[in-house]
């Protein structure tokens, strides 16, 4: 299972980034999907997720201004991000809960990282 990120970039104040997280390989059932960031000499955060548990969840942070959605037929994790800060700056990784057969247990996987910079 391979997860390919791609969105990231620099952007103003203000301003807009979708970030897409695409999974590939052999996949039966995916049980959650999130979006996780870690900022310089800070630890990783949950910045939005999807579980068939939890429903959808947002960090208090970016709450109103962030969007997690899924694409089930296309395996594809989607964050539209709104209204960035710099605060806002950091590398976002995708995380994706998934069972590979009818028979195996749930793993994580994870993205590589993509890095979005916000400027004041």
């Amino acid at each position: 299972v391979e997860l390919v990120e791609s969105g990231g970039g620099l952007v103003e104040a203000g301003g807009s980034l979708r970030l897409s997280c695409a999974a590939s390989g052999t996949i039966d059932r995916i049980s959650a999907v999130g979006w996780y960031r870690q900022a310089p000499g800070k630890q990783r955060e949950m910045v939005a997720a999807i579980s068939s548990v939890a429903g959808t969840t947002y960090a208090d942070s970016v709450k109103g201004r962030f969007t997690i959605s899924k694409d089930d037929g296309e395996s594809t994790v989607y964050l539209q991000m709104n209204s960035l800060k710099p605060e806002d700056t950091a590398v976002y990784y995708c995380k994706v809960d998934l069972s590979r057969t009818a028979y195996d247990s749930s793993y994580s996987y994870w993205g590589q990282g993509t890095q979005v910079t916000v400027s004041s």
